[in-house]
């Protein structure tokens, strides 16, 4: 097998397109998992009891009225495609899969873009962060569940945007980590 210049001087393969959307999506659902970690330690600072499992499953979502925006956007893509309602009850689920599928969604598409570059480094993350908790605020306002952007106090703002910032960080160094553990299991296989 022919090897191009970049593999015989790092020790690496080029990512095939499939191979960064994997490794985007794991990569995006463990930035996932460490953003929701920095939200619950904030929901315990601020005097929530519930353990992580009951938070991380919105547990204490009963109904419509108390799901948050990703529960909402989920309802309106639901009912829109089947023309059917869904109950109170599916709102803890939807905020789930909404949540978690956007995380990993965002994931796959952070994968294709570092997956084309020549060396994917994990500062790469903090604008990647930024730009998917700025979507947010372009998005659910236009939906009518956000108010604009102007409307909320930079303490808000600058609360969520950490979030975000740490979601895209660990993103990106998951998935620097997943390809640095291919190479060395490569190169442990041709010794």
């Amino acid at each position: 097998m022919k090897r191009n210049a970049r593999e015989v001087v790092a020790g690496t393969r080029p990512l095939t397109a499939l191979g960064a959307i994997s490794n985007g999506v794991l990569s995006g659902a463990v930035g996932t998992l460490a953003m929701d970690l920095l939200l619950y330690a904030r929901y315990r600072k601020d005097g929530g009891k519930g353990g992580f499992l009951h938070w991380e499953f919105s547990s204490d979502i009963r109904s419509w009225d108390q799901a948050p925006a990703p529960a909402q956007v989920g309802k309106r893509v639901f009912e829109g495609l089947f023309r059917r309602q869904l109950p109170d009850e599916r709102a803890a689920l939807v905020n789930n899969v909404m949540h978690w599928g956007y995380g990993i969604a965002n994931g796959a598409r952070y994968g294709v873009v570092a997956g084309s570059l020549r060396t994917p480094r994990i500062r790469y993350g903090a604008p990647f962060g930024a730009g998917v908790w700025a979507s947010g605020y372009v998005v659910l306002p236009a939906a009518k569940l956000y108010e604009p952007i102007w409307k909320y106090d930079r303490r808000t703002l600058a609360k969520d945007l950490s979030a975000h910032l740490v979601y895209g960080l660990t993103t990106a160094a998951a998935f620097r980590l997943s390809g640095t553990l291919k190479n060395a299991l490569r190169r442990s296989r041709t010794r």
